[in-house]
Parts: C-alpha cells; sequence; structure tokens
C-alpha cells in the first residue's frame, strides 16, 4: 500500500505538468507596441486585385465583422474612402473566457481596426484596445482596463519572462487569439466566398 502511495506521489508533478497551458506563442513580444501604444498590424499580398477590388472585398468584410459585434455607438464604422483605401471602424464584441451553468465570465472587448489599401496588397492594424470587465447585469459599474495597462509584456509577463500574471493571463491569450482570427478572416475572404452567415458565425467564434 505504501509502495502505491509513493508511485502516485511520485507521478503528481506529471500530471500537474500536462495539466499547464502551453502558453509559449503568448510570451515575449505576443503583444507588439509602438511608441508605448499596443498595437497589431499584418500586410498581406492579394496578386493581380486592384485597389479598387482589395478596398470592395475589405469593405464587404468589415461590415461583417460590425454586423457580428455588439449593437451600439461603440460599434460603427468610422470612415470608409474608396479613393484613399482606407476602412476604419470601432468595434465592440464580447470575449468569453468561461461559461458554465449559472457563472458566465466574459468582457467587452473594444478595438479600432484600420485598413489601407492599395494594388496587390491590403495593410491592417488594430490598436485603441480595451476591456470593460465585471459589469453588472445592466451594464453598469464595470471596471475598464487599457491595453498597454493591462496585457503588454511590461504588465501581464513574470520578470523573466517566461510566464503569464495570473490576473491578466486570459486577456492577453484571447487577445492575441482573436487578433490572429481577424488578420486569418480577412486573407481568407479573397479565396474562396464564404456564405454571410457562416463568415459572420466564424468572426465571433473564440
Amino acid at each position: 500500500m505504501k509502495k502505491l502511495l509513493l508511485s502516485l506521489l511520485l507521478c503528481l508533478p506529471v500530471l500537474v505538468l500536462a495539466k499547464e497551458k502551453d502558453d509559449s506563442k503568448y510570451l515575449a513580444g505576443a503583444v507588439p507596441e509602438e511608441n508605448g501604444i499596443v498595437k497589431f498590424q499584418q500586410t498581406f499580398s492579394v496578386p493581380g486585385k486592384s485597389k479598387q477590388e482589395i478596398f470592395n472585398v475589405m469593405s464587404a468584410y468589415v461590415q461583417q465583422v460590425v454586423d457580428a459585434a455588439q449593437p451600439g455607438q461603440r460599434t460603427r464604422i468610422l470612415q470608409s474612402d474608396a479613393a484613399g483605401g482606407e476602412i476604419v471602424a470601432r468595434i465592440e464584441e464580447w470575449m468569453e473566457f468561461k461559461k458554465k451553468p449559472l457563472y458566465w465570465d466574459r468582457t467587452r472587448f473594444r478595438y479600432q481596426l484600420i485598413v489601407q489599401c492599395s494594388d496587390g496588397k491590403c495593410r491592417m492594424e488594430i490598436t485603441q484596445i480595451s476591456y470593460y470587465y465585471e459589469e453588472d447585469m445592466e451594464g453598469n459599474n464595470g471596471r475598464t482596463y487599457k491595453a498597454e495597462e493591462w496585457i503588454t509584456d511590461k504588465e501581464a509577463l513574470n520578470k523573466a519572462k517566461t510566464k503569464l500574471l495570473l490576473g491578466s493571463a486570459k486577456f492577453r491569450r484571447k487577445t492575441v487569439d482573436r487578433v490572429e482570427t481577424l488578420f486569418e478572416t480577412a486573407r481568407e475572404a479573397f479565396e474562396t466566398p464564404v456564405p454571410e452567415k457562416k463568415r459572420a458565425t466564424q468572426l465571433i467564434k473564440e
């Protein structure tokens, strides 16, 4: 019996390690900054497409993101300039951390999406990120966290930059994942067309 207990105790560290998340993709450099501002950017090629063609596709794409987000004054297209090839939208959407019966841990995820189109390429930028968390049933009395104060390397990692800090870890993980999804689905918009209803579902799925 003692040998069995000893064997189980020896296995515990292995079991604990197996349950730990692999956070390597969320460590140093996962949240880029420019002059102290959190700013995710990606430029991708669209061979054979003119600025106007790219603008048309991205205009429809941004509209789908807006339609799938939280309705209201915080979610809207701020600028749509076909001549300049620029689209700017302000988005507020739900970011879900955990959902169980009688328990729903989530935050309002707010950001600005900027798209710049030119011949053969598209540049996307996601910035002005913030979170409105722990609101009451009426949507009041929550706390606002700015990305610069909450998910940067300085604020979200330990000194050795080997682990995420407990409080902001889930925000950093979900933000990085969401940005990746936005960039990926934007690139896919130039591939085989996806029905609008399915696309909207993809955009909000986390």
